[in-house]
C-alpha cells in the first residue's frame, strides 16, 4: 500500500527551508531571498509519485536563540496579549530577535511551532559548518524538541544543507556532533540549491511515513489560494530588488484579481498594494520616476504568468500603514491570522 503523511520543515531563519521544499516538490512555490524571515506563514505543498504522497509544511524561521530576551511587557503585546496563544518560548522569555517584539513576530513563531505535533515527521534543517559547534539558534530548537513540556514525540530527521560549500571532512564532523546531541532517526546531507541528496531524502521520508490514502489529488502541488501565492511573489521581488534598503516591514495585499477574455486569449487583471510602515520607505519602493516599482512589477509579472499560464496585467500601488505589524486587524487583513494556527 502507498504511503501518505505530513512532513514539517523547521530550522533557524535563512537556513534554506523554502529552497529545500521547492527542490523536493520539483517546482518553485515558496518565495525565497537572502534575507532572514522571508517566510512568514505556514505553506503546504504536495509531492506525489508511485510511492505515495508527502504533504510538506514550510514554516517561518524559528526565532529562538536570538540576541535579545523577550520581556513580559513585549509578550503581552503579542497575540492580543493572551499568554495561552503564545509558544512556550515566549512565556519563558526566551532570547529572540527584535522581530518578536511585534505581533507579527509572535505569529511567525507560533506558525513554526504549531506544526510540530501535527506532522508525521520533522525535518530539522541546519547549515553545514564547523563540526565542533552547534549554533545557538540550532541548539535552541534542539532544546525545544527535547523539552518534556513541549511533549513532541514526532520522529526527527536532521537535514544538513549547503554541503556543496563545505569540505566532506567537515560534514562528517558535523554529523558526529549532532548525533551526540539528539536521537535523530536519520541524518541526511543535501544541497537544496543544487538538488544533491534530494532522492535520498525523499526515499527516507517515504520509508517512515504511515500507509494511507493520499490527502490530495495527484495533480495537486499546493492548497494555497492563487491570490495568496501572487501576493507572495510580489513580496519576494520587492525584497530581492530592494535588498537592505527597506526592512521587513512590508506586506502585499491583492486588492483584485479578475480573468477576462482578450483578443489574443485570456488576460488576468491584478491590482495589488505593497504596504509599508513609513513614508520614507514608500519613496524608496516607488523609486525615482517610479523606476523601482516598475522593476518590481515586471519581475513579479513574469513569475505570475508562469504560475497561472495566462497573460497578466499587473498594477501595483504603495500604501503606508503605520505599525501594521503590531495591529491584529491589519495582520488579519494581510493574511496573518492567529485563529488559523493550530495550537
Amino acid at each position: 500500500m502507498a504511503k501518505a503523511g505530513f512532513v514539517t520543515i523547521i530550522g533557524k531563519p535563512n537556513v534554506g527551508k523554502s529552497t529545500l521544499m521547492n527542490t523536493l516538490i520539483g517546482q518553485k512555490l515558496a518565495i525565497t531571498s537572502y534575507r532572514p524571515q522571508t517566510t512568514r506563514k505556514q505553506m503546504r505543498t504536495v509531492y506525489t509519485d508511485e510511492r505515495g504522497q508527502i504533504v510538506f509544511l514550510d514554516t517561518p524561521g524559528m526565532l529562538r536563540g536570538g540576541s535579545e530576551d523577550l520581556t513580559a511587557r513585549a509578550a503581552a503585546r503579542l497575540a492580543d496579549g493572551t499568554p495561552s496563544k503564545l509558544p512556550p518560548s515566549f512565556a519563558k522569555g526566551a532570547g529572540i530577535s527584535d522581530l518578536c517584539r511585534t505581533k507579527l513576530g509572535g505569529y511567525m513563531e507560533l506558525a513554526a511551532e504549531s506544526t510540530l505535533k501535527e506532522a508525521d515527521l520533522i525535518l530539522l534543517l541546519v547549515e553545514a559548518g564547523n563540526g565542533a559547534i552547534i549554533r545557538p539558534q540550532d541548539q535552541a530548537v534542539l532544546d525545544l524538541l527535547n523539552s518534556p513540556e513541549a511533549g513532541i514525540r514526532t520522529p526527527v530527521f536532521l537535514v544538513i544543507n549547503k554541503i556543496d560549500a563545505v569540505k566532506k571532512t567537515r560534514i562528517l564532523e558535523y554529523i558526529e556532533t549532532y548525533r551526540k546531541a539528539f536521537p535523530f532517526r536519520e541524518i541526511i546531507p543535501v544541497s537544496a540549491r543544487t538538488g544533491k541528496g534530494r532522492e535520498e531524502l525523499l526515499s527516507a521520508i517515504f520509508q517512515i511515513l504511515p500507509e494511507g490514502e493520499p490527502f490530495y489529488d495527484e495533480d495537486t502541488v499546493t492548497d494555497e489560494k492563487e491570490r495568496d501565492i501572487v501576493a507572495e511573489i510580489i513580496r519576494e521581488k520587492t525584497l530581492r530588488l530592494l535588498q537592505d534598503e527597506v526592512p521587513h516591514g512590508i506586506a502585499v495585499l491583492v486588492d483584485s484579481m479578475k480573468y477576462r477574455e482578450g483578443r489574443n486569449g485570456t488576460i488576468c487583471d491584478i491590482s495589488a498594494s505593497i504596504i509599508t510602515e513609513k513614508d520614507s520607505h514608500k519613496g524608496i519602493i516607488i523609486g525615482r520616476n517610479g523606476e523601482m516599482l516598475k522593476k518590481i512589477g515586471t519581475a513579479a509579472r513574469t513569475d505570475i504568468e508562469n504560475l497561472i499560464d495566462t497573460h497578466v496585467n499587473l498594477k501595483l500601488w504603495v500604501k503606508v500603514r503605520r505599525d501594521w505589524r503590531d495591529k491584529e486587524s491589519d495582520l488579519s487583513a494581510y493574511g496573518y491570522r492567529f485563529k488559523d494556527l493550530r495550537t
